[in-house]
């Protein structure tokens, strides 16, 4: 295959250190997860050593069009506004989004956080689903790799009402945490993809006919099954 990457043998994958687990964790300076295992993957087919970046979220994309990264590979829903500026390969998965509340809360709905505060990751998918609900007080949390702790932390202390983020993350949450429950779920099933610079045609070649191949050689099924084994495996 034709492609190039800043450093020659390498793959510089611009990501972050925020624990989103089951997708990818940092534990004992090891990079775990459903998305670093298919990185990994990806990166043997093509004879490159994976090397991950920790950013600041708000910084992904400025990183990527000063090209100091290869690509974005973090949790990342295809948007028609990151389409401007950005490519991205087809899809690895296709995930949910989902509020958590405290486990006393009388939220169920929607329509139960009139009124109210409601938590989300700063400039993500997460906060703009919450737009969606009218009357609800948006409380954003800047994108720090700590901040899924923050959002919780604030959850329970009362000074949000609940918190909306990416399904997968919160059912891990909620599991962790008998404070807390899952109030509902939203099938917004966003293709979650890996960004590229606008200029790297032959990399983006290159990321899309190994997924292609690790789709059909059972690959990425594997991975999710042994990350995501309650959800069902979404391509065939």
């Amino acid at each position: 295959m034709d492609f190039s990457t800043l450093q020659p043998g390498q793959l510089t994958i611009g990501a972050s250190d925020f624990d989103a687990r089951p997708m990818t964790y940092v534990e004992s300076g090891q990079r775990l997860g459903y998305e670093p295992d298919v990185a990994r993957a990806v990166c043997a087919q093509l004879e490159l050593t994976p090397v991950w970046l920790n950013l600041p979220m708000e910084q992904f994309y400025a990183k990527l069009q000063a090209q100091q990264c290869d690509i974005v590979w973090f949790n990342q829903a295809i948007t028609d506004e990151r389409l401007t500026h950005s490519r991205f390969t087809r899809p690895y998965g296709i995930f949910n989004e989902a509020v958590i509340v405290r486990a006393d809360s009388s939220i169920h709905t929607a329509a139960d956080l009139s009124g109210l505060k409601l938590g989300g990751l700063a400039d993500s998918t997460n906060i703009e689903l919450g737009e969606q609900w009218g009357d609800v007080e948006l409380v954003p949390f800047p994108g720090s790799d700590r901040v899924l702790p923050e959002m919780l932390a604030a959850l329970r202390a009362g000074e949000i009402d609940a918190l909306v983020d990416d399904e997968l993350v919160l059912i891990t949450a909620a599991a962790a945490d008998p404070s807390l429950r899952l109030a509902f779920t939203v099938a917004s099933r966003h293709r979650f993809a890996i960004a590229l610079h606008p200029d790297s045609t032959g990399l983006l070649t290159a990321l899309n006919q190994t997924l292609d191949q690790l789709a059909a050689d059972g690959t990425l099924a594997k991975f999710w099954h042994q990350w995501i084994p309650w959800q069902p495996f979404p391509f065939t």
